[in-house]
């Protein structure tokens, strides 16, 4: 086994390549893993299906000899309001606008992880000259990047189910370094994992808009605006469509409450700043309407590394449609009118998805007064 000093060298590297934190631990099945067949059994996964692959269940199935994983995390949490704030800034404005999730405002997050990790992984063959086998994993393994994260010492899970730093918050990137070596763990046999400092709070289970956080620390996925705009294909149940406000991907309420993410650190990283920021098409609150216009062109072309292309075209577009049905539009303004005119012409789309959502958009703009 590599010594103390090892694991602390590796620690260093890693914060030199630029991650925020990192440690070490064994590639070993962990107690919240036992729990993990009971909450896909219950139909929580909804429909993501690479969630049952059975290797999850326990980090060494992840890769033939592995040993130890190293897990580092990356700041992303930039100098923008957050949702909640946002929300109530933009009060009067006559363009609708959505909600971009804020890890998908700049460049795929997915690269950013690689990129780093095959850097720290140079570094280890320059320093340890046996050979040794590797797997870099970035949400792209069948590992629990989190909860490998919170026993190598970096948090703990919060009653949101995401990794919180006492210091950082929970505005975190996380990437696990899958390796054959056997190294020191960053926490002792005799130590334990940071102390769940969530106590009696309960900001996010109650901010949730859809009842996604069925109790503390489970998540029902069919019911998170993340799973409803991102993963899930097709129409999305419209008993959530009026939940999911203006979110068009991904949603950051639960973050955005938590009381550890007050003074969380900004980054200066520019790959995650909103693209097009100084342009009339910034993904910092989009206009709705030019996302509901997009065809598969134009977002093959603005979405080219980024990490919402993981809802393809069709979603987005049903995504914006849904967004505006909630939107306030000025009653007669040439905004309504260009605007029922376009969900007009998206309900006879051939995507279902679209379709039943520009006509459930359209229904509800009609209904109001003029």
């Amino acid at each position: 086994m590599r010594t103390a000093g090892d694991t602390a060298w590796i620690v260093e590297c890693a914060k030199e390549i630029g991650f925020d934190l990192c440690g070490v631990v064994r590639a070993e099945s962990f107690p919240e893993l036992e729990h993990f067949q009971e909450w896909i059994d219950l139909g929580y996964a909804g429909e993501m299906k690479y969630l049952r692959d059975s290797r999850r269940q326990d980090p060494a199935l992840a890769m033939d000899g592995v040993r130890s994983i190293i897990v580092c995390a990356l700041n992303y949490n930039t100098a923008h309001p957050y949702s909640t704030e946002a929300a109530a800034n933009r009060h009067g404005d006559p363009e609708p606008r959505g909600w971009i999730s804020r890890y998908a405002w700049g460049d795929d997050y997915h690269e950013i992880l690689w990129s780093k990790l095959d850097a720290l992984e140079a570094r280890l063959r320059e320093k340890f000259s046996q050979p040794f086998l590797s797997r870099a994993c970035a949400d792209t393994g069948p590992i629990a990047e989190r909860i490998a994260a919170k026993y190598a010492g970096l948090g703990w899970l919060g009653k949101n189910t995401l990794l919180l730093n006492e210091q950082t918050g929970s505005w975190l990137f996380l990437g696990g370094l899958l390796t054959s070596l056997e190294l020191t763990p960053s926490l002792s046999a005799a130590e334990t994992p940071p102390a769940d400092l969530c106590g009696n709070c309960r900001q996010c289970l109650d901010a949730c808009p859809t009842e996604a956080l069925i109790e503390p620390n489970v998540l029902d996925a069919r019911r998170c605006i993340s799973y409803l705009t991102i993963e899930l294909r097709g129409a999305i149940p419209e008993e959530f469509h009026e939940p999911i406000g203006r979110h068009v991907y991904g949603c950051d309420i639960c973050q955005d409450v938590c009381p550890f993410n007050r003074n969380a650190p900004i980054t200066g990283a520019t790959a995650f700043q909103p693209r097009g920021a100084s342009t009339q098409h910034s993904l910092l609150e989009p206009s709705l309407e030019w996302l509901a216009a997009m065809d598969e062109q134009e977002f093959r072309q603005v979405f080219r590394g980024s990490a919402i292309k993981r809802a393809k075209w069709k979603g987005l577009v049903r995504n914006a449609c849904i967004a505006l049905g909630n939107a306030s539009i000025v009653p007669g303004s040439e905004a309504q009118k260009r605007l029922l005119s376009l969900l007009a012409k998206l309900t006879k789309s051939h995507d279902t998805g679209i379709a039943s959502s520009a006509q459930w958009a359209l229904s509800r703009i009609q209904r109001r007064p003029t």
